[in-house]
């Protein structure tokens, strides 16, 4: 078996010797290791090109925080295969193992004792390119200074014409990012649907909202400075986009004693049942 790993891009010692240490793990348990190109060259060893890596590796695994994860899902995506986020980072809504139980992950895992939960990644139509989304899909002034007027439309009807800083269209797995910063709704990671927030809107009336995933979303904004942001990680000048429900989900690899509840209480500071 084949495992294909991505580093953070910002590598220190610490992440250095961890990742070692991972290497070492995997390889106990007889997988061969293909490491990314530049995560690679940062830890000192030879490295395989992401493409090559992806087509060869039976799965992915991502160290670093979520951020990475986000980004590997979406680099990855064209060559379907599931991924595992090790945390080494400080959040880790999405990165499920630890580095202290990854041993005992990996025993159960080569038992199959493991899930792969599919999540709904966002198709964008962008300048007859398309781009995908994992998290969210941001429409943001450019100018501090001024509020940007955004028209959307959907294939049943006109929606809305929203007015102020911008506005966020997330996968429910987005929901507890950009999304709930701005007021949104948490919204539970395996059902399918568009979560639209708008950023410090003009108006008391315009609330978030949740669009059926069947539905395809056009959105033009009506002035010239306005940005398409993609996970927050991509930046793209943005006039008119068409957004809908990518044709494959992305695959994330999780313990089976994972509860994304318990993981909102722990993150989210929520109360305990007494």
């Amino acid at each position: 078996m084949r495992v294909g790993i991505v580093l953070k891009p910002k590598i220190d010692e610490k992440l250095k010797k961890l990742f070692f240490e991972v290497r070492k793990i995997f390889k106990k348990y007889d997988m061969e290791v293909l490491v990314e190109l530049n995560s690679a060259k940062a830890v000192g060893i030879l490295g395989t090109e992401f493409n090559q890596m992806c087509q060869n590796a039976d799965f992915l695994v991502s160290l670093g925080g979520d951020g990475t994860l986000i980004s590997l899902a979406r680099r990855s995506y064209e060559y379907n295969k599931p991924i595992l986020g090790i945390n080494a980072g400080k959040l880790g809504f999405l990165t499920d193992v630890n580095p202290d139980n990854l041993d005992e992950f990996l025993h159960d895992f080569i038992k199959g004792k493991y899930r792969v939960d599919e999540r709904m990644v966002i198709e964008v139509e962008y300048n007859g390119n398309y781009l995908y989304a994992f998290n969210d899909v941001v429409i943001s002034k450019d100018l501090i200074s001024s509020m940007v007027h955004i028209n959307v439309d959907t294939n049943e009807s006109f929606l809305n014409s929203y007015y102020g800083d911008g506005l966020i269209i997330s996968t429910p797995t987005g929901s507890t990012a950009y999304n709930l910063s701005a007021g949104g709704p948490v919204v539970y990671p395996l059902t399918e649907g568009f979560v639209l927030t708008p950023i410090c809107p003009h108006s008391l009336t315009q609330r978030p909202l949740i669009l059926p995933s069947k539905f395809e979303i056009v959105i033009e904004a009506e002035e010239n400075t306005v940005k398409l942001i993609i996970d927050g990680q991509e930046i793209y000048d943005m006039k008119k986009i068409k957004i809908k429900k990518a044709k494959k989900p992305a695959k994330l690899i999780h313990r089976l004693e994972r509860n994304y509840f318990e993981v909102l209480r722990e993150k989210l500071n929520w109360g305990y049942k007494s």
